[in-house]
């Protein structure tokens, strides 16, 4: 009947949806229209430029190279920065207020990718002798060992062919102020600072595929996901913030002069294993994205984020304004994504975290309660659904009556819209529409996408505990969660009267649905299972309440008076 059909084209759409959150394909082959946009923007990426801008007159530089490798160490109440001075970069960046999955204080920097790509304020440049030399220089360091923000470390290189110089500014925040130059021949070269190869807290094959790279014109915020990222491509200003992005964390530049910013997008390959846990673990290939930005021919002014994509955090962090006006652009809080439903899933968040912080201080619990509060408020809906049934399951002789009289026609045949108009002036006559029972479903779904578009993207939820649950952001690896909602969706649909259903197809549905719908449930965050699992046994509740009503007893008389007459 319609009705199977409109719960089948429900279910197939939602499916296809999620797909493309919880289900990427790691095939790392590329479509051909990615490939074709891809070669677009690569014949669109700037090279090398030929006329460069004479640098300012000063005396020929002597040599200025350190001897041996030193460290020095920057750290602040946030984080724990160390530089090499060879290559001037970082070679570790450790979150102090973040833990690993050994509990260990977060590392952002991805080691194995750096050791390949580059490492963490690096230089990048489109010249791969003079990229080479720049990032294995030995650097003087004007200070070295343990130092503690606020704080300034310059480091600076001369061979008599190149001038290099590199400057940090750390403050109290997740921002380091970056100053660069390097001068050949005379003239300002094109060299950009980089975050050049993803973050340290990528473990698992699957976490690779929430990268993308953000960059904000001043109007909107493009976020360009990793298949459709091409390494190497430039984008040019106005541009006043952009940079690499994963999960939970992010690395954004922040231009002092966003018109004249370049952001290049930066996407390469490593192996890693698909069980770091295991030693012996299969190896498979994974993509790693990265940004660089500064100036075309120019010393480079900019700040550079570095840290969690916690609401509070970004909000406070602001670019320029599209002219250089300081902090006088947007701040950083589209990088937190919540998805094409972001109006209805942030106020959830903002909700949860202000029950969260101020009634139930764990957030698994805060979450059984927010969806009570959802379901009951949901519940005109879901009895404007049973009375939409009920009408419908009392027509359906009728309109099956007239099915069965114009059966065997073609779909192009005229007398077919006679059929349509008989079937339209039963529906009139008993005040019925159609899709009145798929309306209330339909408006409930988009606060199961933006329920799971908030906890994916709420670094809140990253290793948050409920009961057995050590990490709501993550599948749950004892599999009850999924279990739990085909239980209780198997419960329920055998609760719910349904109109126009046949018991055949009624025991399919009580069967399919539910082990549809836990199949998706195996690897989506086990606090969106939670928020499922919970509203399904709300739902359990109200059912049993409403089929105590004169409104359900009316319904399942009914399909039972239905029922037998089809034995």
């Amino acid at each position: 009947m319609k009705r199977m059909a409109v719960v089948f084209f429900i279910t197939f759409v939602f499916i296809a949806i999620t797909q493309q959150f919880l289900f990427k394909d790691a095939d790392q082959q590329k479509s051909p229209s990615a490939q074709k946009q891809e070669q677009q923007q690569q014949a669109a990426a700037p090279q090398p430029p030929v006329a460069a801008v004479p640098a300012p007159q000063a005396p020929a530089a002597q040599a200025r190279q350190a001897t041996a490798e030193t460290e020095t160490v920057i750290e602040n109440d946030l984080y724990r920065i160390a530089f090499t001075n060879k290559g001037a970069q970082v070679k570790s960046w450790v979150l102090k207020k973040y833990k690993d999955e050994r509990g260990n204080p977060l590392e952002l920097v991805h080691t194995a990718a750096a050791q390949q790509w580059g490492y963490p304020l690096s230089f990048w440049t489109w010249d791969q002798g003079l990229k080479d030399k720049l990032n294995t220089a030995m650097y003087l360091a004007d200070a070295t060992g343990q130092v503690a923000a606020p704080r300034a470390v310059n480091f600076e290189y001369a061979d008599g062919d190149v001038t290099v110089r590199k400057s940090f500014t750390f403050d109290h925040s997740y921002v380091v102020k970056v100053e660069t130059s390097v001068i050949r021949g005379g003239t300002y070269v094109t060299a950009l600072p980089a975050w050049p190869a993803g973050f340290g807290d990528a473990t698992v094959p699957a976490s690779y595929h929430a990268q993308t790279v953000d960059y904000h014109t001043g109007a909107d915020l493009e976020r360009v996901k990793l298949s459709d990222v091409s390494g190497g491509n430039v984008v040019r200003g106005p541009i006043t913030f952009g940079g690499a992005v994963d999960q939970y964390f992010a690395a954004i530049f922040l231009p002092d002069k966003p018109q004249n910013a370049l952001l290049a997008t930066l996407r390469n390959q490593i192996e890693i294993s698909e069980n770091p846990a295991k030693a012996d673990s299969k190896k498979t290939q994974v993509e790693v994205l990265g940004a660089a930005s500064g100036e075309m021919n120019a010393p480079t002014s900019t700040r550079l984020f570095v840290g969690p994509k916690d609401l509070d955090v970004v909000q406070a962090v602001h670019a320029n304004g599209v002219n250089g006006e300081p902090n006088a652009g947007p701040d950083l809080r589209e990088t937190v994504d919540f998805g094409i439903f972001a109006f209805i899933a942030r106020p959830l968040f903002l909700w949860l975290k202000w029950t969260q912080q101020h009634m139930i201080p764990n957030w698994g619990w805060a979450i059984v309660f927010l969806t009570v509060v959802i379901n009951l408020v949901l519940l005109p809906l879901r009895i404007s659904t049973m009375k939409s049934a009920l009408r419908m399951q009392k027509i359906a002789p009728q309109i099956k009556a007239i099915q069965d009289k114009y059966k065997g026609l073609k779909m192009t045949d005229p007398k077919r819209q006679n059929m349509n108009a008989e079937v339209a002036a039963i529906y009139k006559q008993h005040s019925v529409n159609p899709a009145g029972g798929c309306l209330p479903m339909l408006i409930q779904m988009p606060f199961l996408f933006a329920f799971y578009a908030m906890l994916a993207g709420a670094i809140e939820m990253r290793q948050a505990k409920w009961l057995w649950l050590n990490d709501l952001s993550s599948p749950d690896r004892l599999f009850l969660i999924p279990i739990a909602i085909v239980a209780t969706m198997i419960v329920l649909q055998k609760m719910t009267p349904t109109a126009g259903i046949s018991p055949e197809q009624q025991r399919m549905m009580n069967i399919m649905m539910p082990m549809m719908i836990g199949l998706m449930s195996w690897s989506v965050a086990s606090g969106l299972g939670l928020y499922w699992v919970t509203g399904t046994i709300v739902s359990i509740i109200q059912q049993m309440i409403m089929n105590r009503t004169e409104l359900g007893q009316e319904i399942r008389a009914v399909a039972e008076k239905r029922a037998a007459r089809k034995r």
